[in-house]
């Protein structure tokens, strides 16, 4: 591994983050709340030129979620307790893991990689597979990856929030979206 490239993610410069959908008649009217990954890190390694024996680890600190929407302080406040205490339960689960078990790419252009992502996700205590395609662009010193892929919460034993005493259920499926930058390391 000694001819591997190691990059470092950049929390900071990047942007990850979680769409969630309200479900049922409210949904036309509702809030479909999306929030940032604040508190994220990880490292990608690959063959230089190639991206041959890829791999890549994120680790994401459950609590960093933060709602981006501007609503009310009650609201805020109600969204984050649902979230962080019945839907992710951070006090047991503090930490979501995606480890990449085998990548593959195919090269567009000359910096520009189509890549599939084959690994296995970690959330509420839950390892589930878990694949997706995103787009790689490699820098002299930097990574970044961009796409978004679906997350379905009955997989890893998520209760679906309800909210409004019930009034307002949310969908399944969140939906995840990155652009990930990283930073060369060495």
């Amino acid at each position: 591994m000694s001819d591997h490239v190691r990059y470092s993610l950049d929390a900071v410069q990047s942007q990850f983050t979680v769409h969630a959908f309200a479900s049922g008649l409210a949904a036309v009217v509702a809030h479909n709340p999306k929030f940032a990954i604040r508190d994220f890190s990880g490292e990608a390694q690959f063959v230089p030129d190639t991206l041959h024996d890829a791999s890549i680890q994120v680790r994401i600190k459950a609590a960093s979620l933060e709602l981006m929407d501007e609503v009310s302080e009650y609201d805020r406040g109600e969204i984050d307790r649902v979230m962080f205490n019945e839907v992710l339960g951070i006090s047991r689960f503090p930490e979501i893991v995606y480890t990449s078990t085998q990548i593959s790419a195919i090269r567009l252009s000359e910096n520009l990689y189509a890549t599939t992502i084959a690994g296995k996700l970690t959330l509420h205590g839950v390892t589930n597979e878990l694949d997706f395609s995103g787009q790689v662009v490699i820098g002299e010193d930097t990574l970044r990856g961009y796409g978004s892929f679906p997350v379905k919460q009955s997989k890893y034993d998520i209760a679906i929030a309800s909210i409004a005493g019930g009034t307002l259920k949310m969908r399944d499926e969140l939906k995840i979206a990155f652009f990930i930058i990283a930073k060369k390391q060495g």
